[in-house]
């Protein structure tokens, strides 16, 4: 009981270390002039990053029976950022991409290939034969693809690991968009469907180049319990097509991702150490050291450690609710945007000096910048009244947030920058991706061919 009560310190602990980061990078914004420029810029806490792949790293190697081969594949779409990657490449992790977009930028980040894993559930065979000439692991999705792969390997022989993609079909979370083990999921070859166990089996049985197995039945909205019963499935599936081949013909199960991440508050919770706990109870010879693991974690490694900070342009009232307008909206929360019920966020208010503001709390809606009436980021949310010149911080927004850009209106993408605190509480601040400029903009919307249609 001890060791809880100070596992339980040391992560409140952690938790306020984290918030007073983001206070000191908020003030350094303003008095360092990031949003002179810019009404609207984007921050990553690197300590931050760093601390979550270490508590990762060693949740499993506490779990794991010594000598396990496990491999923790960053999750590329989560934030597709090539100072990223080659973070947390420093940090000891890999990547998982799913496009041959994806792919390049692992590659600029100079993650070796044995150390990238490709999924997608529409490869194209360009894609299967770069990765496979590459040496990089894929994860087939349906049948489709692995005839597919029958004629590029008898062709081309590859040291590439080979698995397949299992929908484990164990249910649904509270976010039905991103529920990837439902009855009818798009994703992996359905266990339950009448009689495709049996052909799957057969399938891996047929081609001795399948070593892995793979499935992802996490995601937000998903209890642990659910999570780990995907990967119970997983686990079985292998055990049946090694004893049915007689030996160990796979070694590898890729359990995916999905952590949930708590929104509501700056706890991290659940904790990897939870979810290690819980695939132990559901799947107990996971960890034994029957077969390497490889994870595919994006969300739950950046999302606590990002924060959007914008200016408050005006303030107005409508129907008796004060409202503050400004800068940040569905170009960087497009998720919280379409689906607020799903995807709330906090809003940390601030005074134009980068302090956090205080004062009584009054109803007001926080909205962006955008031209449709739902470009909103709270509604009738109590906060010390908002006034022009003001700031928000919006947390947790490190992963699917600001890292991927919804173009609405041509709003450009905001800078982002990773920061450091050091003594005396001083803060730098390291460009991870510029602004775009009007000119990148104009470029990219055809501007170059502005008489090909007439």
């Amino acid at each position: 009981m001890d060791a809880l009560r100070d596992a339980a310190g040391d992560g409140n602990a952690a938790e306020r270390d984290a918030a007073r980061r983001r206070d000191l990078a908020v003030r350094a914004a303003v008095e360092q002039g990031l949003l002179d420029a810019e009404p609207l810029v984007c921050l990553l806490d690197t300590a931050g990053i760093r601390a979550s792949a270490a508590a990762l790293t060693g949740a499993f190697a506490a779990a794991t029976a010594p000598g396990t081969p496990v491999l923790h594949a960053f999750a590329a779409k989560a934030a597709p950022l090539v100072p990223v990657l080659r973070l947390l490449a420093d940090c000891g992790l890999g990547c998982e991409v799913a496009s041959s977009g994806e792919l390049a930028l692992a590659r600029a980040a100079g993650i070796p290939a044995g150390r990238i894993v490709l999924d997608s559930p529409a490869k194209t065979t360009g894609e299967l034969r770069e990765a496979l000439a590459l040496g990089i692991a894929v994860n087939a999705d349906n049948h489709q693809e692995l005839e597919r792969l029958d004629a590029l390997i008898a062709a081309a022989p590859t040291r590439s690991p080979v698995g397949v993609r299992i929908n484990p079909q164990t249910g649904a979370g509270t976010i039905d968009a991103l529920s990837t083990a439902t009855a009818t999921s798009k994703f992996g070859i359905g266990l339950r469907d009448p009689g495709a166990r049996a052909r799957l089996v057969r399938a891996c049985l047929d081609r001795p180049w399948i070593t892995r197995l793979h499935a992802h039945s996490g995601s937000q909205g998903l209890p642990l319990p659910l999570i780990a019963r995907g990967v119970r499935e997983l686990h079985a599936l292998a055990e049946e097509i090694n004893g049915a081949a007689g030996h160990r013909r796979i070694d590898t199960l890729d359990i995916g991702g999905g952590l949930p991440v708590n929104f509501a508050s700056d706890e991290q919770t659940p904790t990897w150490a939870e979810y290690a706990a819980a695939l132990r109870e559901a799947v107990p010879h996971l960890f034994d050291g029957s077969y390497g693991l490889v994870t595919e974690f994006g969300r739950s490694l950046l999302a606590k450690h990002g924060t959007v900070l914008a200016r408050v342009e005006y303030t107005k009232s409508a129907g008796g609710r004060p409202i503050a307008l400004t800068h940040a909206g569905v170009q960087v929360a497009t998720r919280t945007v379409y689906a607020p019920a799903a995807w709330p966020l906090r809003i940390l208010p601030y005074d134009a000096k980068g302090a956090p503001k205080t004062g009584p709390p009054v109803a007001q809606d926080v909205a962006g910048p955008a031209c449709f009436a739902g470009d909103l980021l709270a509604t009738a949310r109590e906060l010390p009244e908002l006034a022009p010149g003001d700031l928000i911080a919006v947390p947790d927004t490190g992963a699917y947030f600001f890292t991927a850009h919804y173009g609405y209106n041509s709003l450009p993408r905001p800078s982002v920058h990773g920061f450091t605190t050091g003594p005396a509480d001083t803060v730098r601040f390291a460009l991870a991706r510029p602004a775009q400029t009007t000119a990148e903009l104009v470029a990219e919307a055809g501007g170059g061919f502005g008489d090909a249609l007439l």
